[in-house]
């Protein structure tokens, strides 16, 4: 089966999300996602899969953005974020002279940048990992919000040469995690405002006002 792409002002468009758990009644209305699997193995795992079969068609996607819940012990709970950075927080070779973050022998920094910027969404520094982060845990992690697979999709939209925005909703992170209920209790929310997002994004593609994309007109 052909991973779904969704066409926006001529652009296709590979929209991925971990889990349906966050694919509410807002967002059916507006996109079709791909869907992963938790964690930076699934999700590399299944990004690429999928970009190998697009690429297969000649059908790579103009643009791929990942999209789902995310904590954090600072941001504001169910505010929406345009992620600039994304940082790999399992990674760390620092035994061997490497700086934590940085992956041994390959020619990228611990953090890396999205350039690409949707007007009117604030933008924030995210960490990535295997790990579910609450409470103290927050306090070694140098970042704003944290999740379990943006790098892993970046990493392969790298290795086809396609760029990428991460959108992410804050779910939890106000306090300790007590069990599956606190991550769902507000994705009612996050589904709604992931929604707003991507509306923000297919105008900015309608409108050509996107900075950073380079496969817009006048880029």
């Amino acid at each position: 089966m052909s991973p779904p792409l969704k066409i926006v002002a001529g652009k296709r468009l590979l929209i991925v999300m971990a889990v349906d758990a966050e694919y509410g009644i807002h967002l059916r209305e507006r996109i079709e996602p791909l869907f992963t699997g938790i964690g930076p193995v699934e999700a590399a795992v299944g990004v690429t899969r999928a970009l190998s079969l697009l690429e297969a068609r000649s059908e790579l996607p103009d643009l791929v953005v990942c999209l789902g819940s995310a904590g954090s012990a600072k941001l504001e709970h169910c505010g929406v974020y345009q992620i600039a950075s994304a940082s790999y927080r399992d990674m760390d070779a620092s035994a061997l002279g490497f700086e934590k973050g940085r992956t041994p022998l390959l020619d990228l920094p611990a953090e890396v940048p999205l350039p690409i910027r949707i007007p009117g969404v604030p933008e924030a520094r995210l960490s990535t990992g295997a790990n579910v982060v609450s409470g103290v845990a927050y306090d070694v992690i140098d970042a704003d919000l944290v999740e379990m697979e943006t790098f892993a999709v970046l990493r392969a939209c790298q290795m086809f040469g396609v760029p990428l925005i991460g959108l992410r909703c804050i779910s939890d992170g106000r306090s300790e995690l007590t069990g599956l209920h606190d991550w769902k209790e507000y994705l009612h929310i996050v589904d709604e405002r992931l929604a707003r997002a991507m509306d923000r994004l297919f105008h900015a593609l309608e409108t050509g006002d996107l900075p950073g994309f380079l496969g817009q007109s006048g880029q």
